[in-house]
């Protein structure tokens, strides 16, 4: 390959730009107005841990064993990075000791090395929250809730919730072991690549993917049939709250999730809009014994994770959340040499008015070509004999702000903002509008 070939993003990596950024960005801001007004403070961890923090996780899954990206520093310190949100929170809590209940979201980008596919990449972005501290199932209710509202308030309808139980610790390796005697006594029904799970990873059958092993999987035991009474007394109160809140639900016998730190309420959102294999557009469940592992105090814990990619594939699938316009309210056309307009789009931009300019001293014809396409409702323009004057042109760019669409009139400089407040939205009432969007859900619905 030549020196001068250009160079591309990495396989299984993308680039996100203009104006798709401004749809993930509407995405992110909807979620944390969302959740942070439930309490949760957005914590900020490194993309990179010690390897151990991912290890003791799950050392038999998937993630760990093939799909983390680990190496040695130049310090020789063994490093991976973030393959998933939860494990980076609970160590920020081992290490930071905040007081409980502690309520965080996070969004962040995940690495995993993994077959590309739609909707998740090799390197992909999550939106999440945890909880720490309460053992209480209302709070599997509320961060379901969350999650829920979340989902809703995008426009998705084609989306349906899926819960199960782990149990206690107890009772989850009770039942491992009692999934792995009946598998054992299956290995030639299953896909050849689940066989070398069974002895040490039984649960991780439940998992896969593959037609013949699924097909086995359906028929096996249900852990839900397998609780303690502290297990099905948690479980009933989180399905008795779901039901309280009018948010469906369906229980699924095989919805272990794909890590070892899950006790109790597991949950999953799925798309019926997408194909089934990129389904699940939101998961999570409580993870009482991950703080433990990491060296920390028993604390429970709960949260979920949702791919940024996912969830906007599912989006298009729907026809909902669009791209926000990425217009801007104004633009600033300056043939007196480019000084005035630097100062007018600096005052417009500090007064809340999205605004741009033109560069490199263009003819008025080519600044107002740009001021079109820019997609502003209003151009400002200013030439000698205005700048002599203390006056602005104020051309109407857009027919639905004014009758006199293309019409251009005279304003003191010093009238400018009163005049642009009078004929368009004021940052506060965009804001307001903003927030009107991401609280309108669906009425509640009956279980």
């Amino acid at each position: 390959m030549s020196d001068s070939a250009p160079l591309k993003a990495p396989v299984g990596t993308r680039d996100v730009l203009p104006p798709e950024t401004g749809r993930w960005q509407a995405l992110i801001t909807r979620f944390a107005g969302q959740v942070e007004a439930a309490g949760y403070g957005l914590l900020q961890s490194p993309m990179f841990e010690d390897v151990a923090v991912f290890q003791r996780m799950g050392e038999g899954t998937d993630v760990v064993r093939k799909e983390m990206y680990d190496f040695d520093d130049k310090g020789g310190r063994r490093i991976a990075l973030r393959p998933e949100g939860t494990a980076s929170v609970a160590r920020a809590f081992v290490q930071h000791h905040p007081a409980t209940p502690w309520k965080v979201w996070y969004a962040a980008p995940s690495f995993r090395y993994e077959r590309p596919q739609a909707g998740r990449y090799r390197q992909h972005h999550q939106l999440g929250l945890e909880a720490l501290g309460p053992a209480d199932p209302d709070l599997d209710v509320e961060v379901i809730a969350l999650a829920w509202d979340y989902l809703c308030s995008l426009g998705l309808r084609q989306v349906r919730l899926l819960v199960n139980s782990m149990g206690t610790r107890d009772d989850r390796a009770a039942y491992v072991e009692l999934l792995r005697d009946w598998l054992a006594d299956r290995p030639d029904q299953l896909d050849p690549a689940d066989r070398d799970k069974v002895t040490d990873h039984p649960m991780r059958v439940l998992d896969s993917k593959r037609p013949t092993t699924q097909a086995v999987a359906a028929e096996a035991p249900h852990i839900t049939h397998h609780l303690s009474p502290e297990g099905n007394l948690h479980f009933d109160r989180v399905r008795a709250g779901l039901k309280g809140l009018g948010i469906p639900f369906s229980i699924e016998p095989r919805l272990v999730r794909g890590l070892d730190y899950y006790t109790h309420t597991t949950f999953e959102f799925v798309s019926d809009a997408l194909d089934a294999a990129q389904s699940t557009v939101l998961g999570g469940g409580r993870y009482d014994g991950l703080v433990e592992e990491l060296g920390g105090p028993p604390t429970p814990g709960i949260g979920f994770g949702s791919g940024i990619e996912r969830v906007l594939l599912a989006c298009d699938a729907e026809g909902v959340f669009p791209t926000p316009d990425p217009s801007v309210d104004v633009f600033v056309v300056d043939t007196s040499g480019g000084a005035e307009a630097l100062r007018l789009t600096t005052e417009l931009r500090r007064a809340g008015f999205r605004t741009d300019r033109a560069y490199d001293q263009r003819s008025m014809r080519a600044q107002m070509k740009a001021a079109d396409r820019s997609g502003a409702a209003v151009a400002v323009i200013v030439g000698e004999r205005e700048l002599a004057e203390g006056v602005v042109g104020l051309r109407r760019l857009r027919g639905d702000i004014t009758e006199g669409d293309g019409a251009q009139e005279r304003v003191g400089r010093t009238d400018l903002l009163a005049e642009l407040r009078a004929v368009l939205p004021e940052p506060a009432t965009r804001a307001a509008a903003d927030r009107a969007a991401a609280a309108h859900l669906p009425e509640a619905e009956p279980s």
